[in-house]
């Protein structure tokens, strides 16, 4: 029987600061993270210390944090509720990743698809690129997580850290919790405007495709009104023979709670569909916007929040970081 049953689970959960967020996050998982908070004990972490593992921009990377840390508390991420804090702020982070660097197996890391993705042809790679999985695995295994949701890009990496935090208590006795995947609830897969065919992600590879989150709205209504459709001019749920016009509705059943299949029935033209679908998400995003707005207009708040939230992580952390030191059979401080 699982031991979380009829109690509270704690999930842990982080996002990378290597972009603006998009519809596609917030409806494809962020909506979630907001959802969980009611019955969970929440851990949200943004992940900054794993955006340096590509050449990146010091003052950009900056920018880019606080925003992202900025809309996780405007999307409705409450701090009272949940922990919210950044890596960077949470040591035991980059000290349980040495511990789980000498756990994995070189062949373990080698076999991560998303580093083959990500190294690609170019001259050069770091090295945190190649062993970047195992600061995720300490990521989860510091909080005793019971369930880390995760979407099918990254289960493999949650696999090996299920595979890390056994193969240590195997050795050195019985440490970590050996997390479960989450199996989110269910959320719209928000495919690109002008390719429905991939999912919405950076807006370098397709401006016209992606919408962001913080996206002037008009500018939002623009892009859906422009939306690639399909040939033929039923409106109908199919994913596969119809992707445009399947996305379509996706977004707009994501965006009002409703069934994109049943919506489909409601429409005999695309205009129309595509009119409702603008409307519809510029409704949804309108009070993040506002919400965003005043959080910005005094920075403080957001970091007197995150602050909060890397004191809480720590007193969780530390005691995790202990026992595995001691495990492994180094001195205490």
């Amino acid at each position: 029987m699982d031991p979380t049953i009829g109690a509270v689970a704690r999930v842990f959960s982080g996002i990378k600061p290597t972009g603006p967020v998009t519809l596609g996050n917030y409806l494809g998982a962020l909506r979630n993270w907001v959802s969980a908070q009611a019955d969970d004990d929440c851990l949200y972490c943004v992940v900054d210390l794993h955006a340096l593992t590509v050449p990146h921009d010091p003052a950009e990377l900056r920018a880019l944090t606080l925003e992202l840390a900025t809309v996780l508390v405007a999307i409705g991420i409450d701090p009272d509720r949940s922990t919210l804090f950044l890596q960077s702020q949470v040591h035991e982070h980059a000290e349980l990743a040495w511990l789980m660097e000498c756990t994995a197996s070189v062949g373990e890391l080698r076999r991560m698809t998303q580093f083959k993705e990500k190294a690609g042809d170019h001259e050069f790679v770091s090295a945190g690129l190649f062993t970047y999985p195992a600061l995720m695995a300490a990521d989860i295994l510091l909080y005793d997580a019971d369930r880390v949701p995760v979407g099918d890009d990254q289960r493999q990496h949650l696999e090996l850290a299920r595979d890390l935090a056994t193969r240590f208590n195997h050795r050195f006795g019985p440490t970590f919790t050996v997390p479960e995947a989450g199996i989110p609830a269910v959320a719209a897969r928000v495919m690109d405007l002008q390719d429905p065919t991939r999912k919405m992600s950076k807006t370098e590879e397709s401006p016209q495709g992606v919408v962001l989150l913080l996206e002037d709205p008009a500018a939002i209504a623009r892009k859906i009104r422009r939306a690639v459709t399909d040939t033929g001019a039923e409106v109908r749920y199919d994913p596969e023979a119809k992707p445009g016009v399947s996305n379509l509705l996706a977004i707009l059943g994501a965006a009002t709670g409703q069934d994109p299949c049943v919506l489909a029935g409601k429409y005999e033209q695309y205009g129309p569909l595509k009119a409702d679908c603008a409307d519809a998400v510029v409704e949804l995003v309108r009070p993040i916007q506002a919400r965003y707005a005043e959080l910005a207009s005094d920075p403080g708040t957001v970091a007197e929040i995150l602050s909060r939230g890397a004191g809480k992580a720590r007193a969780l952390a530390g005691p995790v970081l202990d026992r595995a030191r001691a495990a492994v059979g180094l001195l205490p401080r």
